[in-house]
């Protein structure tokens, strides 16, 4: 199985995001990974719905996109509409877990839930048929450029154990280099979410197959 890479565009040139998502694309990346955050939930405030409408003409590949807020649940139809394919929430931050799953799918949605690094897995085990994704974080969300925490490896290989025959992406973000990824993938994950390590120079298609290892 070929590993996803998702570069996140937290990273990219906000100045001319959508040049930036167009050169991702034509550089082989599969998805685009959008990082939403409210300045309340992480302490770091990005983008809404309007950005992501904004830049969905300029790739037919997947966005999937990471919604750092709380609450998100008010907000779910907004991100459906601004062209999400993926949304993810945080088991953190959503005190209804089960019925924004719902949500996400009734919109025609494939849904997600992401784990902060000190949170165990095991908040997964009532809603493991409502996922399309499952979301571990490597790094406390909130900046890129941060350092990989190999105590998220046991955790990605134990959710790997617990998805099983299911058709659920493991993906992983935060930390991601040339030198994480191969542990990352060998621990089970499906999806690399990358943003330093794919926008640091400027031959993205070299960055993204370095991450393929």
């Amino acid at each position: 199985m070929t590993v996803k890479i998702a570069p996140s565009i937290l990273s990219a040139d906000f100045a001319r995001l959508g040049d930036e998502v167009k050169a991702i694309d034509q550089a082989g990346c599969d998805w685009v990974h959008i990082d939403v955050m409210d300045g309340h939930f992480v302490p770091n405030l990005t983008f809404g719905p309007p950005v992501i409408k904004a830049i969905r003409p300029w790739t037919a590949k997947c966005f999937d996109v990471h919604l750092m807020i709380d609450p998100a649940q008010p907000y779910l139809e907004s991100y459906a509409k601004a062209g999400a394919d993926y949304i993810v929430v945080h088991a953190e931050a959503d005190l209804h877990i089960d019925r924004s799953l719902q949500v996400i799918r009734s919109l025609g949605k494939k849904a997600g839930l992401s784990l902060n690094p000190a949170t165990p897995e095991n908040v997964l085990d009532y809603v493991l048929d409502r996922l399309d994704l499952v979301l571990v974080m490597s790094v406390n969300p909130g900046f890129g450029g941060q350092s990989f925490l190999d105590s998220q490896l046991e955790k990605i290989a134990r959710i790997k154990k617990m998805i099983g025959g299911r058709p659920i992406e493991l993906e992983v973000d935060g930390g991601i280099t040339p030198e994480t990824a191969p542990k990352v993938i060998a621990a089970g994950a499906t999806v690399l979410v990358a943003g330093s390590a794919v926008f640091k120079s400027a031959d993205y298609a070299a960055n993204i197959e370095a991450l393929r290892g």
